[in-house]
């Protein structure tokens, strides 16, 4: 179902951005690539709104291993999740997630990233491990039930993982997520990440971080900047590749602290857990022309449309973007009138018929993000807001269908108080001195 482009691989230039060099020992460095990706870096304008986390300060940037990564406080504009208040109507969530995450000559990592800020709203990026490790350290990577160095979206270039890095600096500067999407993309029979089991998906996983906590060391990059997190800690969820393998997987990334799971299919109902993961799939919206609804994902519409031709008829490329982007607004319209579940959708940085399907999700997240009550975000902010309200609340919205508003209204439908949040839950009221 889900399918990753492959990264252009033939561009040699060397990163232009030289970084102040932190020895490991030196917590109190702060470090400035010149992008304008340190401090004064503006996140979306939801910041200003009270309860936000504060920027990491200015000296706090400690090392981890090698370099690549590094710690550098809380992660900036990240709102804080509150309790719904007795009667009050659940804001209309909208996740815009990527799939194999990464810059390359197209640049569309970096236009969403701007599109993103300025239409109020925060993402998941999905990064695919192989792309932080250069085509000539291929062997590094030891799939499950295939042998070393092999992949089927390929590997990198030195000049598209630091351009890769670039964008995931600025990206989780900016209040983004930084997730996985595994490596190798093996789909299908013979090998497919269907077919691997519990400790199969935990070796992909860890190799999946071990690559991007080294990608200075595998590019021999190390004056650069490092990314300004710690990925054992940023790493909370993922997309399986072509949505496979879910059932092992989750069971594995339970065992390893992941929160979140985005790899099934599902209605516009609001999220239940799986193996203690927020099930946080793709759901079935509206397609226009239709009898039966689609998947809310860019590769599946076009597959709905041009098959198996990425590059299809260019007479119906316009009218496919728009089936696309209506479709996806019928949705949106139907959990905003109605339940008020959160919409899930998934996307690729591809160019299929034309880039009409980036047209179609640009002009999504311009039409909704907007609009009042709605929040477009991370799936990590998703399910802190989640983990942060009272169960009873979520076991009582899981009862309305799919596009069912309450029939009393929202006042009557959760008037009841909601349980305090235990103590050092997010929502929490605060101690009194």
């Amino acid at each position: 179902m889900a399918a990753t482009r492959r990264m252009a691989s033939h561009r040699t230039a060397a990163l232009a951005v030289v970084a102040a060099v932190c020895a490991a020992a030196l917590a109190g460095c702060a470090i400035d690539d010149g992008t304008g990706s340190g401090e004064g870096t503006h996140g979306p304008e939801k910041e200003k709104e009270k309860g936000k986390a504060a920027p990491a300060p200015k000296n706090a940037v400690r090392l981890i291993g090698d370099g690549s990564t590094a710690y550098t406080g809380a992660q900036p504009h990240l709102p804080r999740p509150e309790r719904l208040k007795p009667g009050q109507k659940p804001p209309q969530f909208v996740v815009f997630s990527w799939d194999g995450a990464g810059e390359d000559s197209q640049k569309l990592f970096s236009h969403f990233r701007e599109v993103a800020k300025e239409n109020n709203a925060t993402m998941t990026y999905f990064l695919s491990g192989v792309y932080m490790l250069p085509s000539e350290k291929r062997d590094q990577y030891s799939p499950p039930q295939h042998s070393p160095g092999r992949s089927d979206i390929g590997f990198n270039d030195e000049q598209g993982i630091a351009d890769t890095v670039k964008q995931l600096r600025l990206a989780w500067q900016e209040g983004n997520e930084i997730g996985t999407h595994f490596n190798g993309h093996f789909c299908g029979a013979n090998g497919g990440v269907g077919e691997w089991s519990v400790e199969e998906w935990k070796e992909e996983i860890k190799q999946a971080k071990q690559f991007v906590k080294t990608w200075k060391t595998n590019t021999g990059m190390k004056n650069a900047a490092p990314l300004p997190f710690d990925y054992d800690k940023e790493l909370i969820g993922a997309r399986t590749p072509c949505l496979e393998g879910q059932k092992n997987f989750v069971k594995a990334a339970s065992q390893m602290g992941f929160r979140y799971d985005s790899s099934g299919v599902n209605n516009q109902v609001w999220p239940s857990k799986k193996e203690g993961l927020w099930d946080l799939s793709m759901q079935l919206v509206p397609f226009p022309g239709h009898s039966y609804e689609q998947l809310t994902m860019d590769y599946n519409y076009m597959v709905n449309q041009s098959g198996t031709a990425t590059q299809g008829d260019p007479a119906k490329r316009e009218f496919w973007g728009d089936q696309m982007r209506d479709s996806l607004l019928q949705g949106f319209e139907r959990a905003y009138d109605g339940n008020r579940a959160p919409l899930i959708i998934g996307n690729h940085f591809e160019s299929w018929n034309g880039g009409t399907y980036m047209r179609a999700v640009e002009e999504v997240v311009e039409t909704v993000c907007t609009k009042e009550e709605v929040r477009c975000v991370s799936f990590r902010q998703l399910a802190d807001w989640l983990d942060a309200q009272d169960p009873k609340v979520l076991k009582k919205l899981r009862t309305l269908g799919v596009g069912e508003a309450p029939k009393k209204g929202w006042p009557s439908f959760l008037s009841a108080a909601p349980a305090p949040a235990p103590k050092g839950v997010p929502g929490a009221p605060a101690a009194k001195p």
